[in-house]
């Protein structure tokens, strides 16, 4: 039988620069892994660089947890991965870290008969985990839009927010804790939401200084590493919609910022 073969480091026997995930796959000076179902996929020198490695970049939500745990450094951060998708988890912490945002509920179960007491016509409703670029939003116009809202069994419970006074809001790509890209989404006619992946349109002309500085606020708050936050200025008044971890790149692309390759740059200058 094959004996495994030693693990190999670099010089000075230091372990490469490691990722699960294959977003960095294009740098060969980054050992990307890629994610396996069972840790025992990885082969016995594999299973060795992961254990030698001090970082390791993109762990997803397979591995981020028990990383952080065994005390390695993740990036993006553990908050990164908690925070993903969970628009409970957001609200809650915007709340813990007195950070302006709308005014939200989460209603349970019976408690979900209570909406129209709390949030008059029209208001926003959104499934409350595991949904992304523009998907589960829904605005609610009439107590039939709530009923075919609350028919589905992934809203409960049921995520409300009150409708601002908005055509268009801000996202601001944070990454290091910096800024890097800001830029209005507007909605496409007759739309109410602001997703580039939902057809809205890009500008990045006259985004107000005070949307980006309460982004990296939030971000660094959180720390959230790597991150596009969305702000909302209603009347003149920044306001935190939500965090989106896998925030679509098409924007940044359109100011010239590939942000995986700027990401790469920055693991590999030893700034990530």
């Amino acid at each position: 039988m094959a004996q495994p073969q030693p693990t190999r480091f670099g010089r000075g026997g230091t372990p490469p620069q490691l990722a699960i995930g294959r977003r960095l796959a294009r740098f060969s000076e980054i050992t990307t892994l890629g994610l396996r179902p069972n840790l025992d996929d990885y082969t016995p020198a594999e299973r060795e660089l992961i254990k030698a490695a001090p970082t390791i970049y993109y762990p997803t939500n397979a591995f981020a947890e028990q990383f952080t745990f065994l005390g390695k450094r993740v990036f993006p951060s553990l908050a990164c991965h908690l925070m993903e998708c969970d628009k409970i988890r957001q609200t809650t912490f915007f709340g813990l870290a007195g950070l302006p945002h709308p005014r939200t509920r989460v209603f349970y179960g019976r408690q979900r008969a209570e909406i129209e007491g709390h949030f008059a016509y029209p208001f926003i409703a959104k499934t409350a985990r595991g949904s992304a670029q523009g998907r589960g939003v829904f605005l609610i116009k009439n107590p039939q839009d709530l009923a075919a809202y609350l028919a589905e069994a992934r809203h409960n419970p049921a995520y409300i927010q009150e409708r601002l006074p908005i055509d268009r809001d801000v996202r601001v790509v944070v990454i290091g804790l910096e800024p890097v890209c800001a830029y209005w989404r507007i909605p496409r006619a007759g739309d109410f939401r602001s997703n580039v992946a939902q057809g809205a349109a890009v500008d990045f002309k006259n985004v107000p200084d005070a949307a980006v500085e309460l982004a990296v606020e939030a971000a660094r708050a959180g720390g959230l590493d790597e991150v596009g936050v969305d702000v909302a200025l209603a009347e003149g008044k920044p306001l935190l919609l939500e965090f989106n971890m896998k925030y679509g790149r098409k924007g940044p692309l359109m100011a010239g910022i590939d942000v995986v390759e700027l990401v790469g740059r920055k693991i590999l200058a030893g700034e990530l």
